[in-house]
């Protein structure tokens, strides 16, 4: 049976007032709660306030950033959540994207396989409790050891678009971390994770398979059209993102987009979006429509679904209103 989770913070609620939110999810079922980090706040302190705030609830981070924190930041940072949250937490690590890395941190954005890679494995000596000898391609650590031991080591997950990440994530991780792809696009994506897997010898029924869905649950058609149209032309023409529909076999399809985004016409761009592109990638409609589309995700090799709610009001509070209603209609079954 699948975990179900959701990505926190929510849109227009502030850290401190996520409490009876978060409580409320882990009473109506819900497993899993996993943060985000792009530009509002960072991707672990959400989740030591969740950890005090709650008992069973899954804590993962999707994703800490390998260029934007040192190796060592990230092993501090991760056994602190650990010690919070003991068994209850899964570091999510990826490489993020140009945008985020090069334009706005100003940190090269170059080898992000080979980045990621050694990443993890410097993490897994780290979490070891051993002394860290390593003199990566990308990374080096000479002596550094984690001083406090208090909880069980997190899992690691590795974040992954295209088929070579998707291997590294099957064959060194715990598993792997998808978004921005629909429930038609995720074999292909568990495929490459389950033949990294089996190459290394392991079981690929042990590789989890955690999955952001974008959820607005809306039966207002021109409401959906105007939001995925938003969202699809600001993650799209990201060239990682580009890339990864290229492979996913959207490439004729968004082509159009990708040619006037170049060119600097952004109203052309958005206008070429096709429908379809939002049947895809957009989860809309009523609470049985959202799970039943949901539960397409699932049935295609997701095992933790990670719903990432999209509400649409004009303002901060009643943004935060939606998504927590989001939260209640879709609660596990």
């Amino acid at each position: 049976m699948a975990r179900y989770g959701f990505t926190f913070p929510f849109d227009g609620l502030p850290l401190h007032a996520h409490k009876d939110a978060l409580q409320e999810a882990e009473r109506i079922g819900y497993t899993d709660a996993w943060s985000a980090e792009i530009d509002g706040v960072d991707c672990f302190t959400p989740l030591g306030m969740a950890a005090a705030w709650t008992e069973r609830l899954n804590f993962g981070t999707a994703i800490a950033n390998v260029y934007t924190r040192a190796p060592i930041a990230l092993a501090i940072s991760a056994n602190a959540v650990a010690e919070a949250a003991p068994g209850r937490f899964a570091l999510g690590i990826g490489a993020g994207s140009s945008v985020i890395v090069e334009q706005w941190g100003g940190v090269p954005f170059e080898m992000p396989y080979r980045k990621v890679r050694d990443v993890n494995r410097l993490l897994k000596q780290a979490f070891t409790g051993e002394k860290v000898v390593a003199e990566l391609e990308t990374v080096r650590s000479n002596g550094f050891r984690l001083s406090r031991r208090l909880a069980p080591s997190p899992q690691i997950y590795i974040a992954a678009l295209r088929e070579r990440m998707l291997r590294l994530a099957g064959a060194e991780s715990d598993g792997a971390i998808i978004n921005w792809l629909g429930a038609n696009d995720v074999p292909k994506a568990v495929a490459a994770a389950h033949a990294g897997a089996r190459k290394a010898g392991k079981d690929p029924a042990k590789v989890e398979i955690v999955c952001r869905i974008f959820v607005c649950m809306t039966d207002d058609a021109a409401l959906v059209d105007f939001l995925g149209r938003r969202m699809i032309a600001a993650y799209l023409n990201v060239p990682v993102y580009a890339a990864f529909h290229e492979w996913l076999g959207r490439g004729e399809a968004l082509r159009p987009m990708w040619e006037a985004w170049s060119s600097g016409d952004r109203k052309a761009a958005t206008a070429a979006i096709p429908k379809q592109a939002i049947e895809d990638l957009l989860i809309y409609g009523d609470a049985d429509t959202c799970r039943r589309k949901i539960q397409a995700y699932v049935d295609a090799g997701v095992t933790v679904p990670v719903l990432n709610f999209i509400p649409y009001a004009p303002g901060a509070e009643q943004r935060a209103e939606q998504s927590i209603e989001m939260l209640r209609a879709l609660a596990p079954r």
